[in-house]
């Protein structure tokens, strides 16, 4: 599977998804604003990815300057923590990275002001948090297996696979993991408009794998739910508040939606990372309003009237009555929930 990110001499490459299927091509990122700017512009996207990606320009900017003194080190740190958290309100695993690597931070700064040891130990850190991360997505994937039959025919929408966490994948790893356990008949994917991270991302992890899928436009999803005795929706989540309100690519509203009036079950799969157990509900969780122009052009490309507006929320929030079941690396959890 091609990685989302990868750490390398003290640089931290980062795959363009917006230039994929069609090429592969990693970035470069040796100071913590290239790492945020990719962030931003969704050169990498999916919650636990752009965490691992935050930690690891937190350990950049760490290094990126020669500092007398660790004071001058912690206060650069904070500066770097703060930009990042501002390039993607929605996604709490980036807060959640972030504040891991700050209370990181704050341990060691107690227990020495030897600038090097900090820099070496934040590195191990952000290290960790990729390794854990892959981790848990083979537990969730293993977990997600068990509830799918045999000859299960589901749909998944975004990308929620390798691409989008450190690897392995949240929904992805559990149709991986249900795959081989001789459990996936036909896997439908959403293209997920307007960015078009199912035909572009999720069709190629599933072509790598040689999981059988047909691609499908967003708007046909209710009808194949009809047609071809879909078993299962599987998606991955962005953030979940504490009574299981989960946040996702826009449009997974809708597909719970009509799972629910076709009786269909409707699963979100992410690690416990993903949780917000500070909200209540998803009433609270911030919904990011993306730029216009990334609605009305395709690849750049004008495709509507010069001067039409669009609305372009990135995330919409599903209700935690619509969801079968929670899929996370502590186990399964079924409404109603309580984290």
């Amino acid at each position: 599977m091609i990685k989302s990110l990868y750490w390398k001499n003290s640089c931290l490459y980062i795959l363009n998804q917006k230039i994929l299927p069609r090429r592969i091509k990693y970035l470069p990122c040796r100071k913590y604003e290239e790492v945020a700017e990719c962030i931003r512009e969704m050169v990498i996207r999916g919650a636990p990815a752009i965490g691992i990606a935050a930690a690891f320009g937190i350990v950049l900017a760490g290094k990126e300057k020669k500092f007398s003194n660790s004071k001058f080190l912690n206060q650069y740190i904070r500066k770097a923590c703060n930009d990042l958290k501002k390039t993607r309100p929605t996604a709490v695993n980036l807060f959640w990275a972030i504040e891991r690597m700050q209370e990181k931070l704050k341990s060691l700064s107690k227990e020495t002001g030897n600038i090097g040891y900090i820099q070496k130990r934040l590195e191990e850190e952000a290290k960790r948090i990729l390794a854990e991360d892959i981790e848990m997505n083979k537990k969730i994937g293993a977990y997600g297996a068990k509830l799918l039959k045999k000859n299960s025919v589901v749909i998944t929408h975004c990308n929620a696979g390798a691409l989008a966490t450190g690897g392995y994948g949240t929904a992805i790893g559990v149709i991986t993991s249900g795959w081989k356990s001789g459990k996936i008949k036909m896997v439908y994917v959403d293209e997920t408009r307007p960015y078009l991270q199912g035909a572009r991302l999720t069709a190629l992890e599933l072509k790598q794998q040689g999981i059988p899928y047909r691609l499908i436009c967003d708007n046909m999803a209710g009808h194949i739910m009809k047609t071809e005795k879909v078993s299962a929706v599987i998606v991955g989540a962005d953030r979940i508040s504490k009574n299981g309100d989960t946040a996702n690519k826009i449009g997974t509203y809708s597909l719970a939606v009509l799972a629910k009036y076709h009786n269909v079950k409707f699963y979100v799969a992410a690690p416990g990372s993903t949780i917000d157990r500070k909200i209540s509900s998803g009433s609270e969780i911030p919904v990011e309003e993306r730029a216009e122009k990334e609605v009305t052009t395709i690849f750049d490309r004008l495709i509507v009237p010069k001067g039409t507006r669009a609305c372009h929320p990135a995330f919409d929030v599903t209700p935690s009555k619509l969801i079968s079941a929670i899929i996370t690396e502590k186990g399964i959890f079924k409404y109603p929930y309580s984290f």
